[in-house]
């Protein structure tokens, strides 16, 4: 924590909130070593293009691929839109490592709300994704701080399965997209509470997050085969969780800026956030299980 000697009451609410958000920015350089690293961003990269490159390879065999050859042939041919002979072995495969199927989590396969997040369809599918994720995955790592970073996202994810299996009941779903406008939902709630920081009272920030949103899932309405329920989910998941969560910095009695929404201080608040998705996800299969 940073000491300040400037006195509380010489600071304008304008001052207050612009200092929040420089420090917002820049307490990740007071960290030192791996805490340093945006470590989880990269561990879930990893793990995730790891799994496609596994269920790809797994979707090329059953396709009849025989030897490497067939098999980079056969990912490449899929790489943009799966040809009609290969869907079937691609929903085998995903759904047997994961993928968001109403009828196998009623029978009791509750992992299924937070695999999905982890699995992709093609390599268009996981490239633009990670694109995405990795890049604002990066920056808000850094500005939340690891666990929190790891909270948002999950937890947006999750949601954005339960909506899409509550609103898309006969769609085998898979994808980080949920979570990801999740991240959004949760940064666009930063800039909203940080908005005296930015230029001409953040409206134009703003404005082009609404801009960004509103193409994307303008996209989602326009392509086929786009779960925009899970889209939608995860950014309303994003937006509460940005507001309770999201660094605000204020000054304590004893003058030190502190992170009044980090998790240390609203652990109880982030318990309570993870037990509310699982009744929500229980709400939901008793819901549809009728």
């Amino acid at each position: 924590m940073e000491q300040l000697s400037i006195a509380q009451g010489a600071l304008s609410p304008k001052q207050r909130m612009q200092m929040s958000y420089r420090r917002a920015l820049s307490n990740y350089r007071l960290r030192h070593g791996l805490a340093r690293v945006s470590w989880v961003t990269w561990s879930i990269l990893l793990v995730t293009v790891a799994l496609w490159c596994w269920t790809a390879y797994q979707t090329a065999l059953l396709s009849g691929a025989q030897g490497w050859q067939a098999v980079l042939q056969n990912i490449v041919n899929n790489a943009i839109e799966i040809q009609n002979r290969d869907n079937d072995a691609l929903a085998t495969v995903l759904v047997k490592y994961g993928a968001k199927e109403n009828d196998l989590i009623q029978q009791g396969q509750y992992w299924r709300f937070v695999t999905p997040i982890f699995l992709h369809a093609n390599a268009l599918h996981v490239g633009l994704n990670m694109l995405n994720f990795f890049v604002l995955g990066i920056f808000l790592e850094r500005l939340v701080g690891h666990l929190r970073f790891l909270l948002i996202y999950i937890v947006t994810g999750v949601v954005s399965i339960i909506a899409s299996y509550i609103f898309s009941p006969q769609e085998v779903s898979v994808g980080a997209s949920g979570a990801i406008f999740g991240l959004v939902g949760a940064y666009s709630i930063f800039v909203l509470v940080h908005r005296n920081a930015f230029p001409r009272g953040g409206i134009p920030a703003l404005l082009w997050l609404v801009v960004i949103i509103a193409i994307n899932l303008g996209l989602g309405f326009a392509i086929t085969n786009v779960d925009n329920y899970a889209h939608i989910g995860g950014l309303v998941s994003g937006f509460l969780l940005g507001w309770f969560f999201m660094p605000v910095y204020q000054f304590s009695q004893t003058n030190v800026l502190i992170d009044k929404h980090s998790l240390r201080r609203r652990w109880l608040l982030a318990s309570l956030t993870i037990v509310g998705v699982v009744v929500l996800a229980y709400i939901a299969v008793l819901y549809t299980g009728r």
